[in-house]
């Protein structure tokens, strides 16, 4: 007689139906650039920030966890225009201090949901974006990962981003590399994320977390160059 069929509940979800997020950490002032890297827009008009949240989108990521700080209305602004006009700012508020809120991409962009929070301590360092950022990714159930990226990566792809949410869950943990050297994204699976939130503090963001546990680094180096810009050209 041949073995009956698995029961439903016994048959994992495939990693395709996974839902994996995107987190922008975009609160810091900016301080070597000379202003708040959200506000930071190319030869060409367009804003990194927008560039930071399609790249995400267009790779599969939704939600968008983009986290402001510094200069949070101006910034929220420039994602609420769409880059449709980067000098205007008119109507557009931060959220406030704690909450989140959410919009849509136009229909010229793939469809996915943006949810903008406020770090009120961004000060502190890079560590309060990334708290504030997994905190709201807590708040969505259905996340098994997020691809996180700061705002100042400009030669993020999305070819980049597909490479390394790929067949991604709750366990995993994994960065890109260009030519050996760490970098962005940086896939931090749900089974993580309380963990690396007690650990996070002052500037140094996810790496003492990193050094310390079993990450799968994935080699990006014919995709890009994935250098974060600190200071203008």
């Amino acid at each position: 007689m041949p073995a009956p069929d698995p029961q439903p509940a016994s048959i994992p979800l495939p990693a395709s139906t996974a839902r994996i997020g995107g987190l922008v950490l975009a609160a810091g002032a900016g301080s070597r650039y000379g202003m708040p890297k959200a506000l930071v827009h190319d030869a060409a008009g367009r804003s990194w920030l927008q560039n930071a949240v399609d790249v995400l989108v267009a790779a599969g990521c939704s939600p968008v966890i983009v986290v402001l700080g510094a200069s949070g209305a101006h910034a929220a602004a420039l994602l609420n225009a769409g880059d449709n006009d980067p000098a205007s700012t008119n109507g557009a508020s931060a959220p406030s201090p704690g909450a989140s809120s959410a919009r849509q991409h136009s229909a010229a962009r793939p469809t996915a949901s943006v949810l903008v929070v406020h770090a009120t301590d961004w000060a502190e360092g890079l560590s309060a974006s990334l708290r504030a950022g997994l905190r709201c990714a807590l708040e969505q159930p259905d996340l098994v990962a997020v691809a996180v990226i700061p705002v100042d990566v400009p030669d993020l792809n999305t070819a980049t981003v597909a490479r390394l949410i790929g067949l991604s869950d709750a366990g995993t943990l994994r960065q890109a590399r260009f030519s050996g050297r760490p970098g962005h994204p940086v896939v931090i699976g749900r089974a993580h994320w309380v963990p690396l939130l007690d650990t996070l503090a002052g500037d140094t963001g996810a790496r003492p977390y990193l050094r310390e546990h079993d990450v799968e680094a994935v080699e990006c180096g014919d995709l890009g160059t994935g250098a974060d810009v600190d200071r203008p050209d």
